[in-house]
């Protein structure tokens, strides 16, 4: 591998690896899953869900390693998802992962929801 670059379609902050790797550890889980799907206030929805076991149908293109488990990227979501960072925050509001994706043309007031295009 030397003189290799490893691309990954998305960014992950040092506090969002470990919000990540521990709430994967919790739940005993493989790893994690973000897709989008339609809907929400501004069109699209981020989708995370945990990933069980190596015989589940995991649908990914891209697999990321965290400290603790796997974070898989849904081959649909990649164009959408493309050179965002992923984040963890913590505020008065309470916590929560903050994604901050260069290709939302808008986004809800949550971060929830996005606008594509």
């Amino acid at each position: 591998m030397d003189g290799e670059t490893i691309v990954s379609p998305v960014s992950i902050t040092k506090e969002a690896n470990e919000y990540l790797s521990n709430t994967i550890d919790e739940h005993k889980a493989l790893g994690v899953q973000l897709s989008i799907e339609g809907g929400g206030c501004a069109g699209f929805n981020y989708k995370w869900e945990f990933v069980n076991s190596e015989v589940e149908d995991v649908n990914s293109d891209e697999i990321i390693k965290l400290d603790k488990g796997l974070l898989y990227i849904h081959p649909t979501a990649i164009m959408y998802v493309l050179g965002t960072i992923i984040d963890f925050t913590k505020d008065v509001a309470g916590s929560y992962l903050k994604i901050n994706n260069p290709n939302a043309t808008s986004q809800c007031g949550c971060g929830e929801s996005f606008a594509y295009g």
